[in-house]
């Protein structure tokens, strides 16, 4: 069978609905890229902030401190941000099975480098005690 004849051909208004299905599947992994980002730069800003305000030997008899804190936060936003890149690529499988011709969406590539951008931030509070 030619690949013309496998090729499905939608009228516009399927075409379309898989476009906002597309671009909703986008904007719920840009929610989850927003979600760590925000976990991860608060757990950064805390562990600053109380480095350099208040010192080590304040909090040092505690179960849980501020550099805790901020460890507990940063990894939860690393965490995050797998967990949602996978539930995104997977809708996306799905959806390109049934529509090959969409296009590609390049918020993957954002959460990558985010996802960098948190393991610095991890490396530092972990190594800058």
């Amino acid at each position: 069978m030619p690949d013309e004849a496998k090729k499905r051909t939608f009228d516009t208004s399927t075409r379309l609905s898989f476009e906002r299905t597309r671009m909703s599947y986008d904007r719920t992994m840009m929610s989850w890229i927003r979600t760590a980002t925000s976990l991860i730069t608060f757990g950064f800003g805390v562990y600053k902030f109380f480095q350099l305000e208040l010192g080590r030997s304040a909090y040092q008899n505690r179960l849980i401190g501020p550099r805790e804190f901020s460890l507990l936060m940063v990894c939860t936003g690393l965490l995050s941000l797998p967990l949602g890149t996978l539930e995104y690529w997977q809708n996306v499988r799905t959806m390109r099975a049934e529509y090959p011709e969409m296009p590609r969406s390049r918020t993957g590539v954002i959460a990558v480098f985010i996802l960098a951008l948190g393991i610095l931030s991890l490396i530092a509070v972990v190594f800058r005690q």
